[in-house]
């Protein structure tokens, strides 16, 4: 396990795992009572517009974020391996999420929104913060992926956009969850120019969830 601090106080830290390294990125809350550990999905990495969103802003609330590279990203490689094995390389990191001695998370967007839901019982995680959850495949919405959102044993606030194609917030199903519908976000949480609210109105909203919630968590 190694690691750097940067000029802003953020810190790299590259963590083994059995699936191969990875890496989480920390920015930190000044005086945190939460960690949120957020996944990317399997079409890009952390720098996803809501995952810096939340970067940037749940450390100001109390909240250390902490941006996880799955080892196939941190490999270089272009595509994401089976959720047997996103799942091992999310277990391996959770020691070095939890070393801050602080209750954690588990978060993702999109399959690493499956993982944290996949998972969060498990690991004794204090809540799954699901972002963009890929209900279904686009245009195949037979193929349901809804017992793994229904089955976190945890509190859990899924953050959708209302036009994600891999699941329209009235498509989820009643369950033991939150959801906050972005208006108008796809499943990057992207808004057309002729949208009613604005790229950075619907980022904020997101964070705006986010923060709510974390904040109802202790």
């Amino acid at each position: 396990m190694t690691s750097e601090t940067g000029a802003t106080g953020v810190t790299t830290q590259t963590v083994d795992t059995d699936a191969g390294p990875a890496r989480v990125t920390w920015h930190p809350a000044a005086a945190a009572r939460l960690v949120l550990a957020v996944g990317h999905g399997a079409g890009g990495g952390i720098e996803a517009r809501d995952l810096t969103a939340l970067a940037a802003a749940l450390p100001g609330h109390g909240v250390t974020v902490a941006l996880v590279e799955q080892p196939w990203r941190v490999a270089g490689k272009k595509v994401a391996p089976a959720p047997k094995t996103l799942d091992t390389g999310w277990r391996g990191v959770w020691p070095a999420l939890t070393a801050p001695g602080l209750p954690v998370i588990s978060g993702g967007r999109s399959a690493g929104a499956r993982v944290a839901c996949r998972t969060a019982t498990e690991l004794g995680a204090r809540g799954v913060l699901a972002l963009s959850f890929p209900l279904h495949p686009p245009g195949r919405p037979e193929k349901s992926r809804a017992d793994e959102l229904l089955g976190t044993g945890v509190p859990t606030l899924v953050v959708q956009g209302g036009n994600d194609p891999f699941g329209r917030p009235e498509e989820f199903p009643a369950g033991p969850y939150e959801l906050v519908e972005v208006a108008h976000g796809d499943h990057g949480f992207a808004v057309p120019k002729r949208a009613a609210i604005t790229q950075q109105e619907a980022l904020a909203a997101v964070t705006a969830a986010a923060v709510t919630w974390t904040a109802s968590l202790g």
